[in-house]
């Protein structure tokens, strides 16, 4: 048997998954793993629960929630032998969605079991990790005005989750009235741009935006290197514009789009910035210092598929 945590976050997803959780683990437990149910508590610490879970020898932590869950998770496990799996209840699942695992929703309420069973039997696979001003990401971190609407909504209760698009973008729009860019100078070995952008943001994954859109194509989260895309504007035209431009995917080569790979990048801002760190919403001072960790964390993903999100 391999022993395992399961930590279910019950501030997660749009309805409580404690009902389903039960199934999952008889999953779990009929393919071999010796698995142990804790439930966060409000207030208390992911990264700290993780901690106790590397202690103890885990195997693996699977995290029932969303992608803020295992951006929290996955820094602690960096540079650990314990494997992170997901079974997704959060509100958006982008990972999870990377990773081609069904997400639990009115219409799919027996995705954690489904997922537990493609988990059980995955592969263990070494994934970069960025990091930024001493805060882990998995996913993405960044600043302007993405980073703006998550602090100004987060967290969330239930009843903002239940239309999570609708309320994103009634909030989007609410954000961008009066919005004029944000000041950035962003320095790299090879080069500095400096203007005014919409938003800028480091890339570990293609989906943004709750999976609608690929800001990142060709993003690989094993390559040792960050994806920076620069989005220039400072009005709710531009805003319309730039999005417009990300979902047809003709913001590759828009004027006014400036996109490089690096493993370092430095972002100079004039005050202390909102940022967001796999969604989760954090306030950082300037330098706004980036680097990645190349291949520090193990994840599970699904025995015999390969995911757009590897290089090989």
């Amino acid at each position: 048997m391999q022993n395992a945590w399961l930590i279910y976050n019950p501030g997660a997803g749009r309805f409580s998954a404690g009902p389903f959780l039960g199934r999952a683990v008889k999953v779990l437990g009929k393919a071999g793993w010796d698995v142990k149910v804790i439930e966060r508590q409000r207030d208390s610490d992911l990264s700290l629960m993780a901690s106790e879970a590397i202690r103890e020898g885990c195997k693996a932590i699977f995290v029932v929630g969303g992608d803020g869950s295992v951006g929290q998770m996955a820094g602690t496990l960096a540079g650990s032998s314990t494997a992170l799996g997901v079974l997704p209840a959060g509100t958006a699942n982008v990972w999870a969605q990377e990773l081609g695992l069904p997400r639990l929703g009115y219409i799919n309420l027996f995705a954690l079991e489904k997922a537990a069973a493609l988990l059980a039997h995955g592969q263990v696979r070494m994934v970069d990790l960025g990091e930024c001003n001493g805060h882990y990401f998995l996913l993405w971190a960044g600043v302007g005005l993405d980073a703006q609407i998550v602090n100004s909504i987060e967290p969330r209760g239930r009843r903002e989750k239940l239309f999570p698009i609708i309320y994103y973008g009634t909030m989007a729009l609410w954000n961008t009235i009066g919005w004029e860019g944000v000041e950035l100078e962003i320095h790299t070995a090879e080069r500095t741009w400096t203007g005014k952008y919409l938003m800028a943001v480091a890339c570990n994954v293609p989906a943004y935006a709750g999976g609608l859109l690929d800001l990142a194509p060709g993003a690989k989260v094993d390559d040792g290197i960050l994806d920076f895309w620069l989005l220039g504007g400072k009005s709710i035209r531009d805003v319309v514009l730039r999005v417009i431009q990300v979902f047809r995917g003709t913001h590759i080569s828009a004027p006014g789009v400036d996109h490089f790979r690096a493993q370092e990048a430095t972002f100079i801002t004039k005050s202390s910035m909102p940022m967001q760190f796999d969604g989760e919403p954090l306030t950082i001072d300037s330098p706004i210092e980036f680097k990645v960790h190349r291949r520090a964390l193990r994840v599970l993903v699904p025995a015999g598929t390969e995911p757009r999100l590897f290089s090989s």
